[in-house]
């Protein structure tokens, strides 16, 4: 079957067209991103303004006309950290809903790690072991781990690095006094974290998802797209430094023309690299494996599960509203 789905993230709404059958491996036929940043756009109120609230309108109208002319069968619509956070979000996706008819489900933080850690299991495989998969996005770190395709421990912290960017730093490219702020901060942040963890054992493989850590991979010499999604890429902690050292002292309009990054997540790539950095000192991880699937995989993976038609949602938790 040909399946659709779109992904209303932290920093782009996304649509995914796949060609998948239960027991398959879902083949990717069309990919379109729409940039809206609405974790940027979350005001002082912790509201999101109608500005953003229009362009998510516009790009959901958009991705829909696609998924049609492209023949989708089924369309899963979910979104993640930016609306389970704003104030008004029971507000946006109403209207959403009313303008559009998609109904975005808001996937809780837990449901986004177990998700993609799904996607992670099914990738590896059962050989990979115990498996720690960790997920930087725009609003939030996802972190789980576990045996077996559900993880035993799955959490989510709001240490994204859209967040962090608008958050924590004040210029561009952040000043000094910011960056060693911002690593502290996050050292006392993730110290809960890091029990956590130690008291799950130790990972037979660490594995990272996301286009954060794909670009700081391909940063520090990764295999670059061309070579295909089984190309093997990791992340050390000795490039990731000195990484840092380098990105962290250039232009967010610098770091655009740098390969592998995308010009429109390019002002977040220093705050991504310091969670990255402050994750790996703090679960004690010299190296991480990049995986290519991530969460909208594990979505249709949920989804082809249960695929004998008794369940048609995709995702195994009642949507998240915000009155």
């Amino acid at each position: 079957m040909r399946l659709g789905v779109l992904d209303v993230g932290s920093n782009t709404v996304h649509l995914l067209v796949v060609d998948a059958h239960r027991g398959g491996h879902p083949t990717p036929m069309h990919s379109e991103k729409t940039v809206v940043r609405l974790i940027e756009r979350i005001g002082g109120d912790n509201e999101i303004d109608k500005a953003a609230a229009d362009e998510l309108v516009d790009a959901v109208v958009a991705a829909c006309g696609s998924a049609r002319r492209l023949g989708c069968e089924e369309v899963m619509a979910f979104a993640t950290s930016a609306l389970r956070d704003a104030r008004n979000a029971g507000d946006v996706l109403d209207r959403v809903t009313r303008d559009t008819g998609v109904e975005l489900r808001v996937l809780s933080g837990e449901t986004e790690a177990r998700l993609t850690f799904l996607a992670v299991r099914r990738w590896f495989g059962w050989s990979a072991g115990r498996l720690l998969v960790l997920d930087i996005g725009g609003g939030s770190l996802e972190v789980a781990m576990g045996v077996d395709e559900e993880p035993d421990l799955a959490v989510s912290l709001p240490l994204g690095a859209g967040r962090l960017t608008r958050t924590r730093f004040a210029h561009d490219p952040p000043t000094r006094t910011e960056v060693v702020a911002t690593t502290a901060w996050l050292e006392d942040q993730l110290a809960p974290l890091a029990t956590e963890i130690g008291r799950q054992g130790q990972p037979d493989r660490v594995v990272a998802t996301s286009k954060t850590f794909r670009s700081l991979a391909r940063l520090t010499g990764a295999a670059p797209s061309a070579a295909g999604p089984r190309a093997r890429r990791v992340l050390t902690d000795t490039a990731l430094r000195q990484l840092i050292a380098f990105i962290s002292r250039m232009s967010s309009s610098d770091l655009a023309e740098l390969e592998g990054v995308s010009p429109s997540r390019a002002h977040q790539l220093v705050a991504g690299a310091l969670v990255a950095q402050s994750t790996m000192r703090a679960l004690s991880l010299d190296t991480l494996e990049i995986c290519p699937w991530a969460l909208r995989e594990g979505v249709i993976l949920r989804r082809l599960d249960h695929s004998n038609g008794e369940d048609r949602t995709a995702v195994d938790t009642a949507p998240e509203r915000h009155s």
